[in-house]
């Protein structure tokens, strides 16, 4: 109530990328002292029965997670875990330093309870990540307690030294293998459908996308990989790059990444009249959903299932879950609801465990 009626209509009167770094900011010193993370721990943090999940071997204290796309340098690995997630998904990152696109990077559409997303995979870079991250391992909450869990997204760089397609390729081979080599990060997931970069979503094409696993199978890894997998495609299309990952024996989907269907907007005039940036939030919800219900449905239990994509409230992180979710990732709900989302969710999913 505080955040929704009194916090975010004046924090929706500034930049929404300047509120984001603001939020870090903050974020990071709520991180570094007990007393914070023990108050944030209190007010927001989930305290029912035991909802701990355990997918692909990693034991998740709550089965949500922050999608990745908001702490991508990895900065508030010590905070998230005290307001009820059981992990985040930092990133996405890249092999070398990236500005991101030319501002502004983030708009709000509040009537259509979506955010246009052009920050151009800004990040960086994977060796002062991996560096941060080895800095902040975090401690379990309580004892017995599983870890709070820390996926890493890995992307290819985005400027125009990536978009040859062996060089995209060697682009996401060593940000893979640094992260391996300094044993960084309990699982992986590699975007293949970021809209918002120099060369387009190049390997999310069944024979690109075989190259680039072929590749990351070269490098040893003990970790779950995910592929994270664009919405905006016929099923047939999906389908033959989930045959790919299937035949290369990784573990699973994240489904999916942002919506690039402006139409799909409840008041599509709030977008501009040019392409700019992904949709995330609401307009992503039924055509994720969908794919995970029909990925469940055809594969059954071969792939482990991430869901993302508008999840703004317990009914509609129930329908992920319905359709085949193994675990549910949030960012824009947090933005729109504020950090009581999640407790709701946890309250919500112990409730409908227990029916």
């Amino acid at each position: 109530m505080l955040y929704k009626h009194i916090l975010k209509p004046i924090l929706f009167m500034f930049d929404p990328e300047a509120v984001h770094d603001f939020f870090t900011s903050c974020g990071q010193w709520i991180g570094r002292h007990a007393v914070t993370r023990k108050f944030l721990g209190i007010v927001y943090g989930y305290h029912g029965s035991d909802i701990s999940k355990t997918v692909d071997g990693i034991t998740y204290r709550t089965p949500f997670l922050l999608s990745a796309g908001f702490d991508y340098n990895g900065q508030l690995t010590r905070t998230l875990e005290h307001i009820g997630l059981g992990g985040e998904e930092v990133g996405s990152v890249t092999a070398r330093p990236c500005a991101g696109n030319p501002a502004p990077r983030l708009t709000r559409l509040p009537k259509s309870k979506s955010l246009l997303v052009n920050k151009g995979l800004k990040n960086e870079g994977v060796d002062a990540i991996i560096k941060r991250l080895k800095q902040a391992r975090t401690i379990s909450i309580k004892e017995n307690q599983p870890p709070f869990i820390v996926g890493i997204s890995i992307a290819r760089t985005n400027d125009e030294q990536s978009v040859p397609i062996e060089a995209g390729i060697a682009d996401y081979l060593y940000s893979f293998k640094r992260l391996n080599e300094e044993n960084v990060g309990d699982y992986y997931t590699v975007n293949i459908s970021c809209p918002n970069s120099f060369g387009g979503e190049a390997f999310a094409t069944p024979e690109l996308l075989t190259r680039l696993l072929t590749a990351l199978k070269s490098i040893p890894c003990t970790k779950p990989i995910y592929i994270k997998m664009p919405i905006n495609v016929l099923w047939e299309r999906f389908e033959a790059l989930l045959k790919i990952i299937d035949a290369h024996g990784l573990q699973g989907v994240v489904i999916g990444n942002l919506n690039k269907d402006y139409d799909s907007l409840d008041v599509p005039s709030e977008a501009p009249a040019v392409f700019k940036g992904g949709l995330s939030g609401k307009p992503c919800t039924h055509l994720s959903t969908d794919l995970i219900y029909k990925t469940r449905e055809v594969y059954g239990k071969r792939f482990t299932i991430i869901g993302v994509g508008g999840v703004m409230s317990p009914e509609t992180m129930q329908e992920k879950f319905d359709a085949g979710a193994d675990l549910v990732q949030v960012i824009t709900g947090l933005i729109f609801e504020g950090p009581g989302l999640i407790k709701n969710l946890g309250k919500a999913y112990a409730q409908n465990r227990s029916n």
